[in-house]
C-alpha cells in the first residue's frame, strides 16, 4: 500500500489498498490511521508468533543414536527450555547415514519453531566438504540459533609409552612408518588427523571406529598410535595418568587441563580445530522465533549448573547471534573441503 493524501509514502509488501478507499479519505488523520492500521496488520503475526511461542512441545532432533555428546547436550538444553518456557522440550534421536537422515527430517519440516536441529560440525561444515551432494544445504536449509557448545579434540597417546610429546610422535611416525596410526570415529576426527599430517608432514594411516570409547581402549590396548580423542570420553583416562594427552586442537587451552598446549604453542602451526554444536531450524521459521530462541540459549548457557554440566562432559559453552553462527559455517566450509581434497577423502 501507498498512501499519499496527507504527505504519507508507505509501502507495506503483500497488502494493498484500493485507490478509490484511499481516495475517499479527505482527512489526514483518517489516512494516517489507516496506514498505521494496515502496518500494524501487517506485523501483528510476527509480533504474536513471539509473544504466544512455545504453545505446544519443542522437538530438538538429535542424527545419532543417543549417549554421545551431541545427545547429552540436546538433553540438557531441552530440560532447561521445559524449565525456562513453560513448554516441554523432547529430544527425538534419528540415527543414520552419517547423521544425514535426522538432518533432512529437519530441513524438510514445518518452519514453525517446533522442530530443532542439534547440529554439529560434522554435519554442517564437514559433510559438504566429504559429500558431492547432500539432501540440505548447510546455510540455506536452515535458519540458525546459536552455538550451544565448543569442543576442542586431544591429540593422545598411551601415557605408558615413548612418546610424551608432539615432536616425539612425529619422530616416531618418520622412524616407524609402517606402525604409525591412528584412530577416528567419524570424518570430523579423520580430516583433523589428516590435516596434522599435512601440517606436520607425515603419514598416520587411518584406523576407523564406532565410539570415542573404543578410540581409548585402541590407544591403551596399542592397537593404534595415536587419536585426537573426543574430550568426554578421554578426560577421566588422562586424568587416572592412563592416556597421554599432547596437545589440543582448539585455538585456545582447554580450561580442563591448563598446561596441556594448543598445536601452535606445541610447534605445529595451522592445525586449530574447535568442533562445536549448535542449535539451528527449518529454514523460513519466523524471525521473532529465531530470536526468540537465540535469546533462550544464550541465557541457558550462562547458568551455573549448566556450565557445570558441560565442563564434567568436555564441553565448553558456547553463544552469540544466529548471524555469527551461519557466517562461521560458510567460512569453516571450505576450509574443510581442501583439507578432504588433499587427503582424497570423499564418501558418495
Amino acid at each position: 500500500m501507498r498512501g499519499t493524501g496527507c504527505g504519507i509514502d508507505v509501502w507495506v509488501p503483500g497488502l494493498e489498498v484500493r485507490e478509490e478507499w484511499m481516495s475517499g479519505l479527505k482527512s489526514p488523520v483518517a489516512t494516517a490511521a489507516l496506514v498505521v492500521g494496515v502496518m500494524f496488520a501487517a506485523t501483528a503475526p510476527q509480533a504474536f508468533a513471539q509473544a504466544d511461542y512455545p504453545k505446544q512441545p519443542i522437538k530438538i532432533v538429535v542424527g545419532f543414536t543417543p549417549g554421545g555428546s551431541n545427545d547429552l547436550l540436546a538433553r540438557l538444553v531441552a530440560q532447561k527450555f521445559g524449565e525456562r518456557m513453560g513448554q516441554p522440550a523432547v529430544v527425538e534421536n534419528k540415527p543414520g547415514a552419517g547423521a544425514l537422515i535426522g538432518t533432512e527430517f529437519v530441513a524438510r519440516a514445518t518452519p514453525d519453531g517446533y522442530t530443532l536441529l542439534m547440529a554439529p560440525a560434522g554435519t554442517l561444515v564437514i559433510n559438504p566438504a566429504v559429500y558431492s551432494k547432500l539432501p540440505y544445504d548447510s546455510i540455506k536449509s536452515f535458519a540458525h540459533i546459536a552455538v550451544v557448545a565448543t569442543y576442542p579434540f586431544l591429540l593422545s597417546v598411551n601415557a605408558g609409552g615413548p612418546i610424551k610429546t608432539v615432536k616425539d610422535l612425529i619422530a616416531f611416525a618418520k622412524a616407524n612408518p609402517d606402525k604409525a596410526n591412528y584412530a577416528s570415529t567419524s570424518t570430523v576426527f579423520q580430516l583433523t588427523s589428516e590435516l596434522f599430517n599435512s601440517k606436520a608432514g607425515v603419514k598416520f594411516e587411518h584406523i576407523p571406529f564406532k565410539s570415542g570409547g573404543e578410540i581409548v581402549t585402541a590407544i591403551l590396548s596399542g592397537q593404534v598410535t595415536t587419536a585426537f580423542a573426543d574430550a568426554g570420553p578421554a578426560l577421566p583416562q588422562i586424568k587416572s595418568g592412563k592416556l597421554l594427552a599432547l596437545a589440543t586442537s582448539g585455538a585456545k587451552r582447554f580450561a580442563e587441563l591448563p598446561e596441556l598446549p594448543t598445536m601452535k604453542e606445541a610447534g605445529i602451526d595451522g592445525v586449530e580445530v574447535d568442533g562445536f554444536s549448535g542449535l539451528v531450524a527449518p529454514a523460513g521459521t519466523p524471525a521473532a522465533i529465531i530470536k526468540k530462541l537465540e535469546a533462550e540459549v544464550n541465557a541457558i548457557i550462562k547458568l551455573d549448573d549448566f556450565q557445570a554440566r558441560l565442563k564434567q562432559i568436555g564441553l565448553v559453552p558456547g553463544g552469540g547471534t544466529g548471524e555469527e553462527f551461519a557466517a562461521m559455517v560458510a567460512r569453516d566450509i571450505p576450509k574443510w573441503t581442501a583439507v578432504a581434497k588433499a587427503a582424497n577423502i570423499k564418501l558418495d
